[in-house]
């Protein structure tokens, strides 16, 4: 049988589908949940097929969706049909999507990394917002960069509000995490620019000279980056404040920074 079909809100896969939600689930299973069939595409796209794959009953016939069947059923994965009731409380949503993936989560080590690969990186200190988080996974995969670092304490880029924010780039961008001290280690052998920014750096962001690859670093939504990375940076620069405001949004302010090294790179029709 290649499909079965769930009915009941108590049945104990559905349970472990639901308990995703917790960072804990996700941390001691190492999956997550990704949410709607364009998701399920991109993932496919990458080469990663679901090792789970929940289809509502009232599902209409796509090619997308044959495609997502085939290929959960060739990497030995599970297709089970649910209930519009099950899809709505696995999903929180009073209207779900239709289709629901589980995945296996995918960290690169650092030492995997090769920096030459792309022109630009992103590292984060302690993000702390899901939604902030996601999308400067989907900026770095719009722009071209090579992936994100997480440092320290942050947010799981694998949990529900983060994968939303991502659109699907969740499986398109290198991601990574360290300790404070393992990014330090790290950091020491990087062959280009190391970046930093400060409300109180001297230096513009497009008034500092930089080589490729360079390594953008970003604080925490509330302190900034803190005194130890900053000091591991080769240069700290800030985006000025014309108006009222004293600061941007993390990923709004990571994406100015994001455009302004990949132009520099890439070129710019603009």
């Amino acid at each position: 049988m290649t499909e079965r079909l769930i009915t009941s809100l108590t049945n104990d896969t559905i349970k472990a589908v639901r308990a995703l939600h917790m960072r804990k689930e996700r941390e001691a299973t190492g999956r997550f949940l990704a949410e709607g069939l364009k998701f399920i595409g991109e993932a496919l796209d990458q080469g990663r097929a679901p090792v789970m794959l929940l289809v509502g009953q009232d599902a209409r016939p796509h090619p997308l969706l044959d495609r997502a069947k085939a290929e959960t059923l060739k990497a030995g994965g599970q297709i089970i049909v649910v209930t519009h009731a099950i899809l709505e409380k696995i999903s929180r949503r009073d209207n779900p999507q239709t289709v629901l993936g589980v995945f296996e989560q995918v960290y690169t080590p650092l030492d995997a990394i090769q920096p030459d690969a792309k022109p630009c990186w992103v590292a984060l200190e302690q993000v702390r917002d899901p939604g902030n988080l996601g999308t400067i996974i989907r900026t770095a995969d719009s722009a071209g960069c090579g992936g994100v670092i997480l440092i320290g304490d942050c947010v799981d880029p694998f949990s529900v509000e983060a994968v939303r924010a991502t659109m699907g780039s969740v499986f398109a961008v290198t991601i990574s995490k360290a300790t404070r001290e393992e990014f330090l280690a790290w950091r020491a052998s990087w062959p280009g620019s190391v970046m930093g920014t400060r409300l109180d750096a001297t230096h513009g962001y497009r008034d500092s000279p930089l080589r490729h690859p360079a390594l953008i670093m970003m604080g925490n939504e509330q302190a900034g980056l803190t005194d130890e990375l900053a000091a591991a940076c080769d240069l700290n620069v800030k985006i000025p404040m014309r108006g009222r405001a004293d600061s941007l949004n993390l990923a709004v302010a990571t994406g100015v920074m994001v455009y302004a090294v990949t132009d520099a790179a890439y070129g710019s029709s603009l």
